[in-house]
């Protein structure tokens, strides 16, 4: 697991060391000059790096990629980067991604958003590409709150959450997206967690080389809004690797799994399905009458 400052204190001289390494290689070739302006201590900066090494580790051209997000503290985050991006409004990136994905279908397509932007206004796009089977990366940042608008409760929160919207606790059952998306069909299911980033990198890198829709559930903390629930040392405590043996191609145990222990980090579920892109791609030749 990665934390921000090791226990034994930061070393300057490997610090140093691993900065030259950077600058004399091509790691963040897809990295754009503007700069995140996440809270510090951010999970979402750990996001960003498994990303970027993602990208990197399958040798993909900034041309080769887009990023597709719709608004909320993840919503920037094309202009972070040197590829191909499209900031949309709330809750929509999922029907652009489907349109992107349709008329370039060679592009590598990342959809990233927070939970309310993705399972709040947005929830009503998620089963129908978990169905249909697009061939787009969605990367869900959960940190259970809506961080832009200053802590507000958000679809993910525990019931009993005490935010500036429920300051009594609230009452509201939350919604688990990894259930959603595998009760609804999709074909690449997996939960990653901020702090773990190389766990989270090979798991983006098995999510794109994926035929079709690829969910990656990624739980990560609000340090600014969030001192109680997903906390880093929470997270760190709570998280842990699927057990021995888990049968990727069973979806009913993959729910079970996720209902149980929602804390569990890796793939879930992984089955074969043709795309939505390559099932149109018949279509076209049906109609085509050849």
């Amino acid at each position: 697991m990665y934390r921000p400052i090791p226990a034994g204190g930061i070393d300057p001289a490997k610090i140093a060391i691993e900065i030259e390494q950077v600058r004399q290689s091509d790691r963040f070739a897809s990295r754009s000059s503007s700069l995140p302006t996440w809270c510090p201590g951010c999970g979402y900066f750990g996001i960003t790096h498994a990303l970027t090494s993602c990208i990197h580790k399958l040798g993909r051209d900034p041309d080769e990629v887009a990023f597709i997000s719709g608004i909320g503290c993840a919503g920037r985050f094309p202009y972070f980067m040197r590829t191909y991006g499209f900031h949309t409004v709330h809750g929509r990136a999922l029907p652009v991604a489907t349109g992107l994905s349709i008329a370039n279908p060679e592009l590598t397509i990342f959809v990233v958003g927070g939970d309310g932007d993705g399972v709040g206004i947005g929830g009503g796009h998620l089963p129908h590409v978990s169905r249909r089977n697009v061939n787009i990366v969605y990367v869900l940042f959960d940190n259970s709150i809506y961080g832009l608008t200053k802590g507000q409760s958000s679809p993910t929160s525990p019931t009993g959450f005490v935010s500036k919207t429920t300051p009594y606790g609230n009452t509201d059952a939350p919604i688990d997206p990894l259930v959603m998306v595998l009760s609804h069909g999709a074909t690449f299911a997996a939960r990653g967690f901020a702090g773990d980033i190389e766990g989270l990198e090979k798991t983006l890198i098995e999510a794109v080389e994926h035929e079709g829709f690829s969910f990656i559930h990624v739980l990560t903390p609000c340090v600014t809004f969030d001192k109680v629930n997903s906390t880093w040392d929470h997270l760190w405590e709570k998280t842990k690797g699927l057990p021995e043996g888990h049968d990727e191609t069973d979806r009913a145990g993959a729910i079970k799994l996720a209902i149980d222990s929602p804390y569990t980090l890796g793939v879930f579920h992984r089955v074969q399905r043709p795309s939505m892109n390559r099932s149109l791609e018949q279509t076209k030749i049906k109609a085509s009458g050849k």
